[in-house]
């Protein structure tokens, strides 16, 4: 862990979030008993936009060198020349395969997918045989630390604090991986727990196989929280608030950086839904609830 730690230290660098120009609207919003956010693009800004093997982002430098800090041996360039193409395909194959089996917007756990397209270069000894998990866990984190770099979002931690200050719960519904709550742990000082959020409440899209816009991800909370008294605050107008609206919650866009805000204006689902509200800067929100 303490590899993994220093690992996202050592590549997290400030990142400033870039304007939308999309018109904020506040307005009161009463009765909210829970707040629960999104991670990637509302808590943190996210260079790839998303949690960076949603984003498909394909480079074959950044695995080359992944293997080779995690301690790999054998041809790692060329490991790194196929390995993206081949990560993409295990990935749409696992999701096609959970289709199949009723799961309608599938996640992989992505150290699995690791341990399954290493063992496949190890066949083809291209990589020399290597049984140590560890290594998995530490090239997700290489690559996705190079695909992908984060930083708290402006205003972040002041909200988280705010809001917990007033006696709010606080919890976490996000597409995530394994390394997400690591990454907020360097990033923000603290585990997640101690930064104010309940673990009761913190739904991980890793752990349940199922990816928003999945409302079972919601739902999951409802013996905990009562939804209709709940806000979400998200990114993306059919994974954030289409999601939690079917679910029952109160949702807020969250509109704070162009690289990860996520109209989708050509989706059916969201052509005529409006939010609670539309905020450009995170401490927005606490002066509405």
């Amino acid at each position: 862990m303490n590899t993994l730690l220093q690992t996202i230290r050592d590549f997290s660098h400030p990142i400033e979030p870039l304007p939308t120009g999309i018109e904020i609207r506040l307005q009161p919003i009463d009765g909210i008993e829970t707040v629960l956010f999104d991670i990637y693009g509302t808590l943190l800004i996210s260079g790839s936009g998303d949690v960076g093997t949603a984003a498909a982002v394909d480079s074959s430098e950044a695995l080359t060198q992944a293997l080779i800090v995690s301690g790999f041996d054998g041809d790692c360039e060329r490991t790194g020349e196929l390995g993206p193409a081949l990560l993409k395909a295990e990935i749409e194959q696992w999701h096609q395969t959970a289709r199949e089996n009723g799961i309608e917007f599938p996640e992989v756990e992505i150290s699995r997918v690791w341990k399954k397209i290493i063992e496949k270069f190890q066949t083809l000894e291209l990589l020399k045989p290597d049984e140590d998990p560890q290594k998995i866990m530490q090239l997700a984190v290489e690559y996705e630390c190079r695909i992908n770099p984060v930083w708290p979002m402006p205003g972040a931690q002041e909200t988280i604090e705010f809001l917990k200050a007033r006696g709010l719960r606080l919890g976490i519904v996000s597409n995530a991986q394994f390394y997400t709550p690591i990454i907020l742990e360097v990033l923000f000082g603290r585990p997640v727990e101690a930064m104010g959020f309940d673990p009761a409440l913190c739904v991980w899209s890793y752990k349940e196989l199922r990816a928003k816009p999945d409302s079972k991800l919601f739902q999951k909370l409802e013996t905990e929280i009562d939804l209709s008294k709940t806000l979400y605050v998200g990114n993306d107008m059919l994974n954030d608030i289409w999601t939690a609206t079917q679910a029952g919650c109160q949702a807020v866009l969250f509109a704070g950086d162009r690289r990860s805000l996520r109209l989708r204006e050509h989706d059916k689902r969201c052509k005529h839904l409006v939010p609670t509200a539309i905020v450009d800067d995170l401490r927005q929100i606490t002066e509405m609830v």
